[in-house]
């Protein structure tokens, strides 16, 4: 798979949006690709790692973020289902996962129901040990400050929203890859 050709495919412009997408996402995988480094024991497919750090935010361009370029119709919350649908239509199932189970730490259909989230209504918590830590490499980057990582607690700060599950389980990630 390639996956800046599937990037390439939807974001054909070299404009701001794109970039903000390539620079965030490579970071991602470089964070997510060194937990795998440190952790040789947890037996981490690199390349899917990799592949699926880059395409974790292939969806943002369909959705409603003017602070990041983004001028979709879609609530940003949305960016994660809509990718997800965009990879199964490319034919990359596994990929559309990490899409779709990486928003906040991942969102379980309970809090989805609760909280009446306009995604579709199924679990979308990480369950693979590569899309935890994509998931978990995600939350230290954000698209509006490309140039630093955030701190743990900065990192848990910006979880805050998503509720305390998302923070319960971002803690247990900081314990397992850090």
């Amino acid at each position: 798979m390639d996956a800046l050709a599937i990037i390439d495919k939807y974001y054909p412009a070299e404009d701001e949006l794109k970039h903000i997408l390539l620079t965030h996402s490579r970071s991602v995988a470089d964070k997510a690709l060194g937990v795998a480094a440190r952790h040789p024991e947890l037996g981490l497919d690199t390349a899917f790692l990799e592949e699926g750090a880059l395409l974790h935010d292939i969806g943002i361009f369909l959705t409603d973020a003017p602070d990041i370029c983004c001028r979709g119709t879609a609530p940003y919350i949305c960016h994660g289902s809509l990718g997800a649908d965009l990879l199964r239509a490319e034919g990359y199932p596994r990929h559309a996962l990490v899409c779709e189970r990486h928003t906040g730490a991942g969102l379980s259909l309970e809090q989805i129901v609760r909280e009446n989230l306009p995604v579709p209504r199924r679990d979308m918590v990480p369950v693979s040990l590569e899309e935890q830590v994509i998931c978990f490499a995600d939350k230290f980057f954000s698209k509006t400050h490309l140039e630093r990582e955030k701190t743990v607690d900065k990192a848990l700060r910006s979880l805050a929203p998503y509720g305390e599950e998302g923070v319960n389980r971002f803690k247990g990630w900081c314990e397992r890859f850090l």
